[in-house]
């Protein structure tokens, strides 16, 4: 009775899992592959913001390589450098003689004076140059390079005289956030389930047969860490613990294993099942990381808890209170773009395909996965998304796989807000908390400012000084710009609590530092910035255009904000004056929006970056209503080229659908999802087979940059109205999205036929007013909350 019994939950839990009940689940949205992952990259990826792991499905040999989210190098340190503020006048000085002297030879250019405007020019480069010396020696972090995430280890299992399988198939649900691999080898049918669940802070397996008695394997941990070691413990546990380096972070895993029938034996250095009809595999894993200035907390002790808050728990407990926490976050918002053949071919074939085809549900499917990786990897109490998310199986990632914030963590957070996912930007909204500290002690020893900064990276232990090289670490935007996010997430959600506990303390504090740090211009007579770059191109100068949309748009942020609030009527009143006596946008002599103070754009530069633009997206300060620098900016992105890195071609979804053109927005996702060509760190962006996005390497931005661009395209709140599918391209004719969100507290649904609306649903979360717009035609509605408004047609 007891084997029946456990056979028919694992039946109706394969049933759940296959996505063929559930009302409301989108049965559509699955990545699947017909042979195991042979590289890390055609692995799948679970996670539940703290611990996350890539599957590869083989079947003699599983490799779940997993990660924790506080395992990282290095300790606790302050990056700062002390006396660097006695140098910030030096590097001003010699950056404004650079300027004076490129004026001075464009003036002979046109004169006609080659010879001695190449001269001028070669003295302004040596200016530059002698400025990012001063700033690599005198200015930079200490040390000047940050520290690196990690991975854990690998869970290995072996199954004995599974050869020659049939039927197989991997697969990653994204409605129930379960991994599953399925074969069959000889006469039985053998299924694997794993998923990371956050209720539980632990990661599942399951493993079964469809005969009884007939499933054996072996368990083992292996980790790249060379002083680590692994340990039998008690007849059906297995540890594997270690240091990342002498004086850093200790760790710690367990893999516990439970199996029905059969019997469950310490073997050599694994743990092995014999004649089984199933086996439930959790694993936990911890670190010695409290905070970034404490890493004291035992991990095995931590082991220890997690796996007893998950014992007495069975496979069906432990997934039933995963799928609903997953759900209650993914099923808020569903798309449907269309489906053709394709659709019905395995992820890798369609990604093959999808550039000369139509396979609009492939698109669906990316605007899904990068909520899907958000919720597994962005969760109350853990670590924000970082360059890869939370999955690395390098010791010595790319970029460190730590937080660039110059574009890359923002990207990550695009899409939070309008897919319907705000607590998900909560582990961000903590880091910012932690940089505001520690960025007060950079502001001083660099600027002698008050309030807080932040440059263009941080790691776990929070440094905010500039690192790796003065050309483009010395920035100072970084903090301002995540600030933004705290903005929005009250424009999404209207919380004065949380505005004023949380958000309007540390806009205030970034605030004030610019006021500190912007200084007039000898040469315009406005405030400008300065050193800083625009990154990451151009080297060290003052008065980059993006530096200034964003303090714009702080101050602007922290002043309405204040005056919401009640406080700081002052303070309010001097940001909007500063903020009017800034450098303002400017247009070149190409008819582009100047990236820089001064009008040195190359109409061929292809740069991944797309800094300049940042007004238009993420920011809202250029739209159609300022109609030349909205020409300006779009003949900007022109120049661009729609070839780039993969995160780079996700900020260009977003700005296309900012522009209003659909089509170009598609071009740019169809680039964006084709087989990633490997030629070099700085070209060649694609799609890996899972569906990662590519630098390459994998970063996880344009993931979230393609999801937040297809929201974009269909909905946009920026600007006062919210417009109904205002960027709609061609290749999407049929289509409807549910639980969309608009700034101002409206949660949206969306149905169109023919390139038309058919209806639109607007809900009313606050009982706010609210312009809605399509196309040409406006209409002021005005709800209780709660309340719902229906657009017809055009009706």
């Amino acid at each position: 009775m007891l084997r029946f019994t456990t056979r028919l939950i694992c039946l109706t839990s394969l049933a759940l899992l296959s996505g063929r009940a559930a009302p409301g689940a989108d049965n559509k949205t699955e990545l699947w592959f017909d042979k195991p992952a042979s590289v890390w990259t055609e692995a799948l990826p679970i996670g539940n913001g703290r611990i996350g792991a890539m599957i590869f499905g083989g079947v003699t040999e599983e490799r779940i390589q997993f990660n924790e989210s506080t395992l990282w190098t290095g300790r606790p340190h302050e990056y700062h450098h002390e006396g660097a503020v006695k140098f910030l006048p030096v590097l001003r000085d010699l950056l404004n003689e650079s300027r004076r002297l490129t004026i001075e030879a464009d003036r002979l250019e046109r004169e006609g004076r080659h010879q001695e405007a190449g001269e001028k020019r070669q003295a302004a480069r040596t200016r530059q140059k002698e400025a990012e010396a001063i700033g690599m020696t005198e200015f930079m972090s200490v040390p000047v390079r940050q520290k690196a995430y990690q991975p854990f280890g690998d869970l290995r299992l072996f199954f004995p005289g599974h050869t020659n399988p049939s039927e197989y198939r991997r697969d990653l649900n994204l409605d129930t956030a379960v991994a599953r691999v399925a074969y069959r080898a000889g006469n039985v049918f053998f299924t694997r389930e794993c998923f990371a669940t956050f209720p539980g802070k632990v990661m599942v397996c399951r493993i079964s047969g469809d005969q009884p008695g007939r499933l054996s394997f072996t368990a083992k941990l292996d980790t790249p860490h060379q002083s680590a070691r692994t340990a039998v413990r008690n007849q059906d546990e297995l540890a594997l613990f270690g240091q990342v380096e002498d004086g850093g972070l200790r760790f710690e895993s367990r893999v516990r294993i439970s199996a029905t029938g059969g019997k469950v034996t310490p073997k050599d250095d694994g743990i092995s099942v014999e004649n089984a009809d199933s086996a439930t595999i959790i694993l936990a894993a911890a670190t010695s990381f409290r905070n970034y200035s404490d890493i004291t907390v035992d991990p095995s002790a931590r082991c220890d808890a997690l796996l007893s808050s998950v014992a007495g728990k069975d496979f069906a407990k432990l997934l039933s209170a995963h799928l609903a926490d997953h759900q209650r976050l993914f099923r808020r918002v569903s798309i449907d773009l269309g489906r053709t053949p394709d659709s019905k071919l395995p992820t890798d074939e369609r990604i093959r395909r999808f550039a000369s085809g139509n396979d609009a549900d492939l698109a669906s499917l990316t605007f899904q996965y990068g909520r899907y990786l958000l919720i597994a990897s962005s969760r109350a109490g853990g670590q924000p998304a970082n360059l890869q998310g939370i999955w690395n199986d390098s010791l010595e990632p790319s970029w460190d796989s730590k937080w660039t914030v110059n574009i890359n963590t923002e990207m990550n957070y695009w899409p939070a807000e309008v897919t319907n996912l705000s607590e998900c930007v909560e582990p961000l909204f903590d880091m910012i908390a932690d940089c505001s500290v520690t960025g007060r002690k950079t502001a001083q020893a660099h600027y002698g400012a008050r309030g807080w900064v932040l440059h263009h990276n941080t790691d776990i232990w929070r440094g905010t000084a500039p690192i790796n090289n003065s050309n483009h670490g010395i920035w100072p935007s970084g903090g301002s710009w995540l600030c933004q996010h705290l903005w929005e997430h009250f424009l999404f959600n209207g919380s004065t609590e949380f505005l004023g506990r949380r958000a309007y303390p540390m806009m205030k504090e970034s605030a004030l530092f610019f006021v500190d740090y912007l200084f007039k211009d000898p040469i315009t007579g406005k405030l400008i910035s300065g050193p800083s770059n625009s990154p990451e191109q151009g080297g060290l100068v003052v008065g980059p255009t993006m530096d200034h949309q964003i303090i714009r748009a702080l101050f602007a942020n922290t002043a309405e904000a204040a005056r919401l609030l009640g406080r700081d009527r002052e303070l309010a009143a001097q940001l909007d004056a500063v903020r009017k006596e800034i450098v303002p946008n400017q247009i070149g002599r190409h008819a582009q929006l100047q990236e820089w103070t001064e009008d040195l754009d190359d109409p061929k530069n292809t740069h991944r970056h797309l800094s300049h633009l940042w007004a238009v997206y993420p920011g809202s300060e250029i739209t159609p209503r300022q109609p030349e620098l909205f020409a300006a900016a779009r003949q900007s992105l022109t120049y661009r080229g729609d070839e780039a890195t993969g995160w780079s071609m996700g900020w260009k979804v977003n700005l296309w659908a900012r522009f209003l053109d659909g089509d170009h927005a598609y071009t740019i996702l169809k680039n964006l999802l084709k087989p990633v060509q490997n030629r070099g760190s700085m070209g060649g962006g694609g799609t890996y087979p899972n569906l990662f996005d590519a630098h390459p390497p994998f970063q996880i931005d344009g993931n979230f940059g393609a999801t937040a661009g297809i929201a974009e395209m269909l909905l946009q709140s920026h600007d006062g109205d919210i417009n109904l599918l205002p960027a709609l391209p061609k290749n999407w004719p049929d289509g409807r999205v549910t639980g969309l969100k608009a700034r101002g507290g409206f949660e949206l649904d969306i149905e169109w036929k023919s390139g038309r609306l058919v209806k639109a649903r607007v809900l009313s979360l606050l009982g706010k007013p609210a312009t809605l717009r399509y196309g040409s035609e406006t209409r002021q509605v005005k709800l209780a909350k709660g309340k719902e408004y229906q657009w017809d047609g055009g009706k």
